[in-house]
């Protein structure tokens, strides 16, 4: 049975972008994206990719944003490093949001900086009370920087902490209570974690605070195996979205209702079409839950 939760109240608090297929920004695709956007929504740039500032890359941002919805996503902030937040980043992203007044900005809950050193990848945290605290702290400061609320997407990860004490999903949602930030519900996040830890996805999506979902991503993955023959799942951007992360997606939109959704893609970029047809199965996912959204008000 079809779940309706009321409509658009998570993006009316956190986040306005339309509820559409959108993609990640990719330099190579701007003349393609000029001569026809086909039917994309919006688009996602990564913050730390534009703290300079001007040139090539500023302009061609620019020329996006007078046409279309921007995403300012995250990557480097360390939302849950042990230390404090870098001094610098936060004023340099509120700069970076106020120059192009994005539609919705959004960081991981991750570490990936420690004692002044960076670390290429989004790294997972022991689940506690000091570690919440630290993030609802860090959650606390950059949405005082930015003067606006911001979205946490929810990790993918590898192994588990044997110091955890609180759940992933009642963490998430705490941190969101304290903070009042939106969040962002990465669903391949869920599908990889699912596997790689052995719970069943749906559970995860049924204790998840749906009502504050503003945004959605989508992404490809690597599939491999651990030591044990286990299977393994990398949260690795570098692929089409998979048969199951679509079929998961169709059950939270069932739920939520049409909501901006993303698709990912990092590596081994294909050509502008192929993307913009990947947002495009997105867009038909939300347009049938629209529909039925609007059979089930007419019939009540």
């Amino acid at each position: 049975m079809t779940r309706f939760a009321p409509p658009r109240a998570a993006t009316e608090r956190f986040a306005t972008l339309p509820a559409i297929g959108g993609v990640g920004f990719k330099p190579q695709h701007f003349d393609d994206i000029l001569a026809d956007a086909r039917g994309v929504g919006f688009f996602e740039i990564h913050a730390e990719n534009y703290f300079g500032a001007g040139g090539p890359p500023h302009r061609r941002v620019a020329a996006l944003r007078e046409r279309f919805p921007l995403s300012i996503h995250g990557v480097g902030l360390s939302i849950g490093g042990a230390g404090p937040l870098d001094r610098d980043h936060p004023p340099r992203l509120a700069a970076l949001v106020k120059r192009y007044e994005p539609q919705s900005v959004s960081e991981h809950l991750a570490w990936s900086t420690h004692a002044g050193f960076g670390f290429p990848d989004l790294l997972p945290l022991p689940l506690t009370e000091e570690t919440l605290a630290r993030v609802v702290d860090h959650i606390d400061e950059t949405q005082e920087a930015l003067g606006r609320p911001m979205l946490l997407e929810n990790p993918s990860t590898y192994f588990r902490f044997a110091a955890s004490t609180i759940p992933e999903v009642e963490f998430i949602a705490e941190v969101a209570r304290r903070t009042g930030c939106g969040l962002l519900l990465d669903v391949a996040n869920v599908d990889v974690s699912a596997t790689n830890h052995g719970f069943d996805p749906m559970s995860y999506i049924d204790a998840f605070p749906l009502d504050r979902v503003a945004e959605i991503h989508l992404a490809g993955r690597f599939e491999t195996q651990d030591e044990a023959g286990h299977p393994l799942f990398v949260d690795a951007h570098g692929s089409p979205v998979a048969d199951p992360v679509w079929r998961l997606y169709e059950a939270v939109v069932d739920r939520i209702g049409p909501v901006a959704t993303l698709i990912e893609r990092d590596d081994d970029i294909p050509a502008w079409d192929v993307l913009a047809a990947e947002a495009g199965r997105a867009t038909a996912v939300l347009d049938a839950a629209r529909t039925a959204r609007e059979a089930h008000a007419d019939a009540a």
